[in-house]
């Protein structure tokens, strides 16, 4: 009979076959799954990069907060999101709080250390906030053709004759008056900070620099919306449209 299962010599190399082809298909997989793994992490942070990118380019970019000017609305060291759609999509609005280029040189030298190829790079595509010393923030109180003076006789700032309550200034410190009586030109905003004493806004660039205390429309990134970090002052950013619902449209 010449059809039963092999035997001998046959049977053990058969025997061995399976066995090689058995270890074979366990470690095969292994090594494949691992690739694979591998290849998710990288696209993955690939993804991440290039949406972190187009987010930080079109919509929102985060911006670090070195200065005192914006208490109590802003600490030092906050971080924040500015939405870049305003004013590119979207209109200013008496109150905004916006994030703008210091092209007039307000700003001093910067102090701020050398930055590494590491910390430019996630800056550059968005996963750090802007720490470059190149920019200001402020909130904006006149719009273009608004008339803007201080003060009348309580002390307030009036914007096209409206007199501003301004809960948001610092209430530590009574603000110094710094008399100016401006018109907003067109393609500018007149902007101050929240902590009045503390602030080198458009009030002390008025008359004595380039543009005259005025910041072009083109240089502002946009408006700030919420504070991302420390975590304890996570909160969105409003502008107050109660302080300028009795403004008048400018004449």
């Amino acid at each position: 009979m010449t059809h039963g299962a092999g035997t001998g010599s046959d049977a053990a190399d058969s025997a061995a076959r399976h066995h090689e082809g058995a270890s074979g298909s366990t470690g095969k997989p292994k090594r494949n799954g691992f690739l694979a793994l591998l290849r998710e992490i990288a696209l993955i942070l690939v993804i991440s990069i290039v949406l972190s990118f187009v987010i930080k380019t079109f919509f929102f970019k985060a911006f670090y907060i070195p200065s005192e000017s914006m208490v109590p609305t802003l600490e030092e060291n906050d971080r924040i999101f500015v939405n870049l759609m305003v004013p590119r999509n979207f209109a200013l609005q008496r109150g905004d709080v916006i994030v703008f280029k210091d092209t007039k040189g307000w700003l001093p030298p910067s102090t701020y250390g050398e930055q590494n190829w590491f910390q430019e790079s996630f800056e550059f595509i968005g996963l750090l906030p802007d720490t470059s010393q190149q920019h200001l923030i402020k909130r904006l109180i006149g719009l273009p053709g608004d008339h803007v003076v201080c003060c009348d006789a309580q002390q307030h700032i009036t914007v096209n004759g409206a007199a501003l309550s301004e809960p948001y200034v610092n209430p530590a410190e009574i603000p110094r008056p710094v008399p100016f009586d401006v018109t907003v030109p067109a393609g500018k905003v007149w902007v101050m900070g929240d902590n009045r004493n503390h602030s080198s806004d458009s009030r002390y660039h008025n008359s004595q620099e380039p543009g005259d205390g005025f910041i072009d429309r083109g240089d502002i990134e946009g408006q700030a919306v919420v504070i991302a970090w420390p975590l304890n002052r996570l909160t969105a950013l409003g502008n107050y449209p109660s302080t300028f619902s009795s403004v008048p449209n400018p004449k």
